[in-house]
C-alpha cells in the first residue's frame, strides 16, 4: 500500500518533518522564503496533504492538486488560503489556534511598551553616542499606569493581552462581536462597550481580529478621528485591519501619538512614510516568533495533517462541515 505524499513548502524543524516522513513521503522545499504560485502548484499537483507554512493556496493551486486531501496552516489566521475552494473539493482545512496565544500577547505588550516609553528611540540615541550629559526633559513617554487599554477583538489573544495589562493596573475596555462569558469579564476586570465608545475612551486601542471581509480596513480615517491625540495603536492581528495610508495621515497630522505595528496592509512593503517616523515602532510580523512557539504550531499542523490521512477527525478544523459522514 502506498504511502501519502506530503509537500511542505518551508524547512520546518527537523523534528516535525521526522515524524511526518515516518507515514508519509515527504519533500520539503529547501529555502525559508515565498514559493512562486506556478512552483506551489507544481509541488502539490499529486499530493495528499500540504503543510501550509507561509504559502499561500489559492483557488488555481486547489484546482490543479487533484489528489490533495488536507490543508494543515501553520498558523491561527487561514486568509492565506481559499477555505471555499478546499471545501468545495472536500479537502480539510486546519489551523493552529492555542499554542501561538501568549507568544503573540507578549509581543503586542512590548509593542505597546516600546511605543509608550520611546525605547527604540532611547536605544538609538545611546547607540548614536548622543547620550553626553543628564537632562530633565530627555525622551519623555507616557505611563501605562492607570491608562485605559482599549481592546477590539477579545478572543484568546485579546484576553492574554488584557491579563498582561492587570499587571499595569491599566483600566481594560474591550469590543467583540464574539463576548465571553461574565466570569471572564470578572477574572480580567474587562468592560464590553461599542467600538465608538472604545475609541474615544482609550489610551492605547490593540487589534485582535482575524482578518475576513467585514474587518479590513476595519480602522480607517473616520475610526482614527475618534481615537485621543495622545492615543496610541497597536497592531499585531492582520495588516489590512488597517487602512495603511489612513493611519499615515493621522500620524501627520498628529491626530493620534503613535502606533506599534508588527503587521502591514502590503507586507512586507511598507508605507515609507511609517519608516522614518520615531513614534512608530516597528516589527516584521514576528508574533508568534520564538522557538517553542514556532515549534508548537508546526507540531499542531502535522498532527493535523496525520490524523485526516488517516481517516481521523483533526484537533482544529476550519471547516469541520465537510468532516460530516467521513469514514473513521
Amino acid at each position: 500500500m502506498s504511502r501519502p505524499k506530503v509537500f511542505i513548502p518551508r524547512p520546518l524543524q527537523p523534528s516535525v518533518v521526522e515524524r511526518v516522513a515516518a507515514h508519509c513521503d515527504v519533500k520539503v522545499h529547501p529555502h525559508d522564503a515565498p514559493m512562486s504560485p506556478q512552483q506551489l502548484a507544481e509541488a502539490c499537483r499529486d499530493i495528499d496533504g500540504l503543510i501550509a507554512c507561509g504559502a499561500r493556496v489559492t483557488r488555481e493551486i486547489v484546482d490543479q492538486a487533484a489528489r490533495l486531501r488536507v490543508v494543515a496552516n501553520v498558523g491561527v489566521g487561514y486568509d492565506n488560503i481559499d477555505v471555499e475552494a478546499c471545501t468545495r473539493r472536500r479537502i480539510v482545512v486546519t489551523n493552529s489556534p492555542g499554542v501561538l496565544t501568549e507568544a503573540t500577547a507578549d509581543l503586542t505588550f512590548a509593542l505597546l511598551v516600546a511605543v509608550a516609553r520611546r525605547i527604540v528611540e532611547c536605544d538609538r540615541y545611546v547607540r548614536e553616542g548622543q547620550w553626553q550629559v543628564p537632562l530633565w526633559q530627555l525622551l519623555w513617554g507616557t505611563d501605562l499606569y492607570g491608562k485605559t487599554l482599549g481592546i477590539i477583538g477579545f478572543g484568546r489573544i485579546g484576553q492574554a493581552v488584557a491579563r498582561r495589562a492587570r499587571g499595569f493596573s491599566m483600566r481594560i475596555i474591550y469590543y467583540s462581536i464574539d463576548r465571553p462569558t461574565p466570569a471572564v469579564e470578572q477574572e480580567l476586570g474587562a468592560r464590553f462597550v461599542e467600538q465608538d465608545t472604545l475609541l474615544r475612551e482609550s489610551d492605547f486601542v490593540s487589534l485582535h481580529v482575524p482578518l475576513t471581509p467585514e474587518t479590513r480596513h476595519l480602522i480607517g480615517a473616520a475610526q482614527l478621528a475618534l481615537m485621543k491625540p495622545t492615543a496610541f495603536l497597536i497592531n499585531a492581528a492582520r495588516g489590512p485591519v488597517v487602512e495603511e495610508s489612513a493611519l499615515v495621515g493621522a500620524l501627520q497630522a498628529k491626530k493620534i501619538a503613535g502606533a506599534g505595528l508588527d503587521v502591514f496592509e502590503h507586507e512586507p512593503k511598507i508605507e515609507p512614510a511609517l519608516l522614518a517616523m520615531p513614534n512608530v515602532v516597528l516589527a516584521p510580523h514576528v508574533g508568534s516568533g520564538t522557538a517553542e512557539t514556532r515549534l508548537a504550531m508546526a507540531n499542531l499542523a502535522a498532527d493535523n495533517l496525520l490524523a485526516v490521512l488517516a481517516g481521523k477527525p483533526p484537533l482544529t478544523p476550519v471547516n469541520p462541515e465537510i468532516l460530516e459522514g467521513r469514514k473513521p
